[in-house]
């Protein structure tokens, strides 16, 4: 009996080191790629996922090509995420429309849910659907999630309006889909017919989508909800392409810093040096 309690403890500790060894993501940490960004409020370190190479490699590059240094954390929402990047050149109302070449964009590599927009995720930020339906990422934008916690009731309400969301994204692709036909009732001032067939699109749309509803937040996701937070209206909708690893008292530092109505630090906070860990 004692010789099987020392084994089991031998294993117990075997499989403890191979834990260690696993990021989050459950991927190998030591084959991740590692960054630093050093600002003026500390230093955050962040690891790649090597599930998400185009968005890895291109981080990788913007980094060694000093795309980052000197730059200003531009963005900062509390209790939501900070973002830095090449900033648009004609900003709207909002300061935060994202233009860019849709040539450069990079291409989307959401794996949701392995990976989600717990509290340290890094993501690249995008232009929204209307205008980018793939998803597509801008080239050089990203933002890091601080958020808060939600309870169970709260991510229930969530996955709700995410299944509306997918109702209605399907719905208007059906809509421009009979666009023609649409157009056609509408010039003849037909507007039962018109009614009618927006009505019928709107339950096929519904009827697909019960039949093939979105990805639930799986029982570690609501854990990781509850208990560290993060932004789960974003799960599945922008590619999550690493985490931080050491800094995070450093991310909710640069959080805290005053803004302006458009979510722009008063006083600039900024990356002074970023640097790929060899």
């Amino acid at each position: 009996m004692k010789h099987f309690k020392t084994a089991a403890r031998l294993c117990a500790g075997l499989l403890a080191l191979a834990c260690m060894a696993t990021s989050c993501n459950g991927q190998n940490k030591s084959d991740e790629p590692e960054v630093v960004l050093e600002t003026t409020l500390g230093e955050i370190r962040v690891r790649l996922y090597n599930d998400t190479p185009l968005h890895r490699d291109r981080f990788i590059q913007n980094v060694r090509n000093g795309l980052y240094d000197d730059k200003p954390w531009h963005r900062i929402i509390r209790n939501f995420m900070i973002q830095t990047g090449e900033q648009p050149t004609q900003p709207d109302a909002n300061g935060d429309t994202i233009q860019t070449d849709t040539a450069d964009m990079i291409p989307a590599e959401i794996h949701y849910p392995q990976h989600f927009n717990r509290r340290g995720a890094l993501a690249a930020a995008r232009e929204g659907d209307d205008v980018n339906p793939d998803r597509k990422s801008d080239p050089t934008q990203f933002y890091i999630v601080t958020g808060r916690t939600y309870q169970d009731d709260a991510l229930r309400e969530l996955y709700a309006a995410r299944t509306q969301q997918a109702v209605n994204r399907l719905y208007r692709q059906k809509a421009s889909q009979h666009s023609d036909e649409l157009e056609t009732l509408r010039a003849a001032r037909n507007q039962q017919k018109l009614s009618d067939t927006l009505e019928r699109l709107l339950d096929e749309a519904k009827y697909e989508i019960s039949k093939n509803p979105p990805q639930d937040y799986t029982t570690e996701q609501k854990r990781i909800y509850r208990t560290q937070g993060g932004a789960p209206w974003l799960d599945g909708e922008y590619t999550v392409f690493g985490e931080v690893v050491e800094g995070m008292k450093t991310v909710l530092a640069i959080e805290k810093v005053k803004t302006d109505a458009n979510d722009r630090p008063t006083t600039d906070v900024r990356i002074v040096k970023a640097y790929v860990v060899e």
